[in-house]
C-alpha cells in the first residue's frame, strides 16, 4: 500500500513484475507455493497421461463392438481398465483441489505474516496512519482473494501447458491434418486470453482502488464519529461513504460483465474449433480415408486441447483480485527498512543522563519539521514536563526516544551513547510508555496489562492493577482479571483505559518512563484518581512527561516548552 502502488491503481494500470503466469515473487516470499508447484507440474503430465489412455480405450470399445462385433467377454478387460483410468482420473483431480486449498492456506499465511512482521519493522514513521485502513482490509480479505489463485488458475496453468501439447502428440501419427488444425487454432485462445487479461488487469486494478479508499475513509469516519456528531456532519459523512460504495458496485459489475463477455467469446473460438476438427474428421471417415477408431480417438480427444486452455481463461478472473492484492503486499515488502542499530550493550538509564543536542524531525512528504533544533539534558530520576502547543513536536520527540522515529538532524544519547547505535528491542526492555489513547486488545484484561511483561505471573498483574488503582474495577467483573474485555477496551470508560495503560507500565517497572498527556479527554474527578496513579508511577524513575493540564505540569521538576515550527527554516 505504498504510495507509488497507490498511484499506479489510481491510473487504472497495474504495475506488475510477476514473470509470467506463475508470479516469481510467490516463490521466494512462500515456501509453499515452490513445493506446490512441483506437484502441479507432476498433476499436469497425470492428467494428460490419464486423458490419451481413457480417450484411446473408448475408441477401442466403440470401433470393436460395431466394426469388429466383439462381444461383452472380449471388451470386458478395456472396460476394467476404463473403469480403473476414470477412477484414477477422480483421484488425481481430489488430490489437487486438497493440496491447492492447503498450499493456499499455507502460502496465505506466510504471506500474511511477512506482510504484517515488515509493516512492524517499517515503524509508523514509514506507513502512513492514515491508511490504516487500506493496510487492514490488504491483510485480510486481500490476501484472503489469493484462493481463487491457487486453488484454480495456478494448477491449470501446468495442465494447459501440457495437456494441448501432449493431445497433439498423441494424434498427430494418427491424423497429422487434425493435429495441424489443432496447432493452428489452440494458440488462438491464449492470444485471446491476454488481449482480455490486460483490460481485466485494468478494471481490477480500478476496482481495488476504490476499495482501498473506502476502507479508508471508513475508519477515519468510525474513528472521528463522536466529533462528527457534534458538528452535525456525520450524514454528510454517510452520504460520502454511500457514494464510495456504489462506486465500487459500479467497478464490480463492470469486472463482472467483461469476466462474463470473455467467457462466452474463449467458448465460442473453442467450440468453432472443435467443429472444425470434427467436420474434417466426418468427412475423411464417409470418404473411407479414416478408420473409425481413429475417428473416434480424434473426436474423444481434440475437445481436451482446448479445455485447460477454457478453465485456464475462466479461473483467471477468479485470481484477479488475489494477484491485485498480491502486487500491493509485493510493493509494501519492496520497502527498504529503516536502518537501525545494532548494540545490546545499553547504558543503565537509572544512572546516565540523556542528552538532546539539536533534534529536528521532518516527516517523509512533509516541508515544514515537526520537531526543530531542540537541545536538552535530562538528569538520572528527574521528571520533565514537556509543553507546548499542538503540532509544536511533544508527542515526535516521545517517539523518536521510544526509537520509532530517526532525527532527521542532530542526536540524542544516553549514558554517552548514541541511541540511534542501539538496537531498539535493547532500548526498550528499559522504556515503559503510557500513550494518550492506549489500544486494549479483545482479550482478558490480565493479557492487556501484560503487554507491558508478557512472562508476569498473575499475582504481578494484581500488583500492577493495584498499583494504578484498577482494584475495585476489577472487583467489580463477574470474571476479575480473566474478564474479556471488547475491542478497544468496550465496556470500560476512558479513565479505566487510561489505568491499565498505567498497569502496563507497573508491571514492566522500566527506569525510564514515557507518558503522552495520560489525564486528557478526563473529567475532573477521573483526573485525580488517574493522576494519583501516575503520581505512584513516577515514583524513582527518569519521566518524561507531556502535559497541557497544570496538574501535571506541577508534579514535574523542569519544564521544556516546545515551540510550533511555523515557517521553513
Amino acid at each position: 500500500m505504498t504510495d507509488g502502488g497507490a498511484d499506479a491503481v489510481g491510473n487504472g494500470t497495474a504495475r506488475v513484475d510477476r514473470g509470467g503466469p506463475v508470479d516469481a515473487r510467490l516463490l521466494r516470499y512462500t515456501r509453499s507455493t515452490r513445493r506446490f508447484l512441483n506437484l502441479t507440474v507432476a498433476v499436469g503430465v497425470g492428467t494428460a497421461g490419464l486423458l490419451i489412455c481413457q480417450a484411446y480405450l473408448l475408441a477401442s470399445i466403440i470401433a470393436g463392438a460395431f466394426v469388429d462385433h466383439e462381444g461383452l467377454g472380449d471388451l470386458r478387460g478395456r472396460f476394467i481398465v476404463l473403469v480403473a483410468v476414470v477412477v484414477a482420473r477422480s483421484l488425481l483431480a481430489w488430490a489437487t483441489e486438497w493440496a491447492s486449498n492447503r498450499a493456499s492456506a499455507t502460502a496465505k499465511s506466510e504471506l500474511r505474516l511477512a506482510l504484517v512482521d515488515h509493516i512492524a519493522a517499517l515503524g509508523p514513521a514509514a506507513v502512513n496512519k492514515d491508511r490504516a485502513g487500506s493496510v487492514a482490509v490488504l491483510a485480510t480479505t486481500g490476501i484472503d482473494a489469493l484462493d481463487g489463485y491457487f486453488s484454480r488458475y495456478l494448477p491449470q496453468v501446468f495442465v494447459a501447458v501440457i495437456v494441448p501439447v501432449a493431445v497433439i502428440a498423441a494424434i498427430a501419427p494418427f491424423d497429422w491434418l487434425s493435429a495441424l488444425i489443432l496447432i493452428v487454432t489452440v494458440p488462438l485462445i491464449p492470444l485471446f486470453m491476454a488481449l482480455v487479461g490486460a483490460s481485466t488487469a485494468q478494471r481490477t486494478a480500478r476496482r481495488a482502488a476504490i476499495l482501498d479508499r473506502l476502507a479508508g475513509h471508513f475508519v477515519d469516519v468510525v474513528s472521528g464519529l463522536p466529533t462528527l456528531r457534534i458538528f452535525g456532519r456525520a450524514k454528510a459523512q454517510a452520504r460520502s461513504i454511500a457514494e464510495f460504495t456504489d462506486r465500487y458496485r459500479t467497478a464490480t459489475m463492470s469486472t463482472l460483465r467483461l469476466a462474463f463477455l470473455s467467457s462466452l467469446i474463449l467458448e465460442l473460438l473453442a467450440t468453432v474449433s472443435v467443429a472444425l476438427v470434427a467436420v474434417t474428421v466426418g468427412l475423411r471417415l464417409l470418404a473411407g480415408g479414416l478408420d473409425l477408431q481413429t475417428a473416434f480417438f480424434v473426436l474423444i480427444l481434440a475437445p481436451e486441447a482446448y479445455m485447460p486452455l477454457r478453465a485456464l481463461g475462466a479461473s483467471y478472473h477468479a485470481s484477479a483480485d488475489g494477484m491485485q492484492a498480491a502486487d500491493e503486499v509485493f510493493e509494501v515488502l519492496a520497502r527498504a527498512l529503516p536502518a537501525r542499530g545494532t548494540s545490546t550493550d545499553v547504558p543503565d538509564v537509572a544512572s546516565s543522563r540523556i542528552e538532546i543536542n539539536g533534534l529536528e524531525v521532518v516527516y517523509p512528504g512533509r516541508r515544514l519539521p515537526a520537531l526543530r533544533g531542540l537541545t536538552a539534558e535530562i538528569e538520572p530520576g528527574e521528571i520533565v514536563a514537556v509543553t507546548g502547543p499542538s503540532g509544536s513536536g511533544k508527542t515526535t520527540l516521545l517517539s523518536v526516544l521510544l526509537g520509532l522515529n530517526a532525527p532527521t538532524c542532530g542526536s540524542v544519547t544516553v549514558g554517552g551513547v548514541d541511541l540511534a547505535s542501539l538496537d531498539p528491542d535493547a532500548w526498550r526492555s528499559q522504556v515503559a510508555w503510557v500513550p494518550q489513547h492506549p489500544h486494549l486488545f479483545a482479550g482478558t484484561l490480565a493479557e492487556n496489562v501484560r503487554l507491558g511483561a508478557p512472562g508476569a505471573t498473575d499475582a504481578a498483574v494484581r500488583a500492577a492493577i493495584a498499583a494504578a488503582g484498577l482494584t475495585s474495577v476489577v472487583a467489580s467483573l463477574s470474571e476479575g482479571i480473566d474478564t474479556v474485555l471488547g475491542a478497544d477496551g468496550a465496556g470500560l470508560s476512558v479513565g479505566e483505559r487510561q489505568r491499565i495503560a498505567l498497569a502496563r507500565a507497573f508491571i514492566r517497572d522500566a527506569p525510564l518512563l514515557l507518558l503522552d498527556e495520560p489525564t486528557a479527554n478526563l473529567d475532573g474527578a477521573t483526573e485525580r484518581e488517574v493522576l494519583d496513579a501516575v503520581l505512584a508511577l513516577m515514583a524513582d524513575r527518569t519521566v518524561i512527561l507531556v502535559a497541557h493540564r497544570p496538574s501535571l505540569v506541577a508534579v514535574a521538576d523542569r519544564v521544556i516548552e516546545l515551540e510550533p515550527a511555523l515557517v521553513a527554516p
